[in-house]
């Protein structure tokens, strides 16, 4: 959510340590299912070094950047933490312009780091809209050359999208892709058998009709009433589930069958909105972590998802909100308690 995005002020640090180790303890056997977005944004952020140390004693296992930024990446060297690394937007002309320019990124900004840092995707420009995302086809095109020019192949190629590049979402069955591009990435991504990077925030459908959703059903509570899709026959607990399976419907009518979606943003913010208090923060977050063990209606099977975001970030534009997406405050306490334990029950049925 790079252009969109209280309680326990203070927390001491034996309490910081003793929710550390709750928290490593009870991480799911599919530990790589959760990551957390490290944004930037920020005058008062701990160092790169600082932060990459948080992540370890914390036990999570995968971040996400969007951008190079060698201070984290050399501290990312050799700590088997798993990546995505983003390239900027303005990157995405240049790459798709020639391969020469895709080969010389790969050269300065992956193979001086790649492979003591784990990059496990690149993800090529963050919600691109407009002209603009016309290129990313090329741009990935290019960029999965160059990597394979250079014996790195094993990095996965993507790009980020957020759910405004359905043409329709509802009832998840008609999730289909409003522009011929998103049809040639879906096409690429099936081919070469990666998976389209999502950013999905039930926050902002429930914030844009919160007289038609239920505050339940779009933060993992239990009560909300199940929605049935009358074109799938699946029944849906929460909206997340809906969500990502607009997507994977999308996919499908694009000819993408097997073209996984990584949730590579997802989160709720913990004051400074609608709805955005710390108690509804925790219950989404925490319902994210229990529930990607299960998947969705459609797709049944562990989720990789990356919760938004690390820090809150107070030099973010646009609503306070925007600022208050962070799991830490940038003193490195936890806003709210989070426990990465999977321990709730699949909680979708096929009608």
């Amino acid at each position: 959510m790079s252009s969109m995005r209280g309680g326990f002020a203070s927390v001491s640090a034996a309490a910081l340590l003793l929710v550390g180790v709750l928290i490593m303890a009870s991480l799911p056997a599919d530990v790589q299912s959760i990551g957390v977005c490290y944004g930037i944004i920020g005058s008062n952020l701990p160092s790169p070094l600082d932060v990459v140390q948080l992540y370890r004693s914390f036990g999570i296992p995968s971040m996400r950047i969007y951008s190079v930024e060698p201070p984290t990446l050399n501290a990312l060297r050799n700590t088997g933490i798993g990546l995505i690394l983003g390239t900027t937007n303005a990157d995405v002309a240049l790459l798709a312009a020639s391969a020469s320019n895709a080969a010389s990124w790969v050269q300065t900004n992956v193979r001086p780091y790649y492979p003591g840092v784990k990059i496990h995707y690149i993800a090529v420009g963050n919600e691109l809209t407009g002209s603009a995302a016309q290129s990313i086809p090329n741009a990935m095109r290019n960029l999965i050359d160059a990597l394979r020019a250079v014996g790195l192949g094993d990095i996965k190629v993507s790009t980020a999208v957020r759910m405004d590049v359905l043409a329709t979402s509802f009832p998840p069955s008609a999730g289909a892709f409003a522009q011929p591009y998103m049809t040639d990435v879906a096409r690429l991504l099936a081919t070469t058998g990666m998976p389209l990077l999502a950013n999905v925030y039930p926050y902002f459908a429930y914030k844009g009709n919160v007289g038609d959703i239920d505050l339940r059903y779009a933060t993992f509570q239990p009560g909300a009433p199940p929605v049935r899709d009358s074109g799938s026959g699946l029944v849906y607990t929460n909206l997340f589930d809906a969500m990502v399976d607009a997507m994977h419907a999308a996919l499908e009518k694009a000819g993408a069958w097997g073209v996984r979606v990584v949730v590579s943003e997802s989160g709720w913010p913990s004051t400074g909105g609608v709805a955005a208090t710390m108690q509804n923060a925790r219950a989404y977050n925490q319902g994210l972590v229990d529930h990607v063990a299960h998947g969705t209606p459609k797709r049944p099977g562990p989720i990789e998802a990356y919760l938004f975001a690390m820090f809150n970030e107070n030099q973010k534009p646009g609503e306070e909100s925007e600022r208050n997406f962070g799991l830490f405050y940038p003193t490195k306490a936890p806003v709210y308690p989070i426990n990465f334990r999977g321990s709730r029950t699949a909680n979708h049925t096929l009608a």
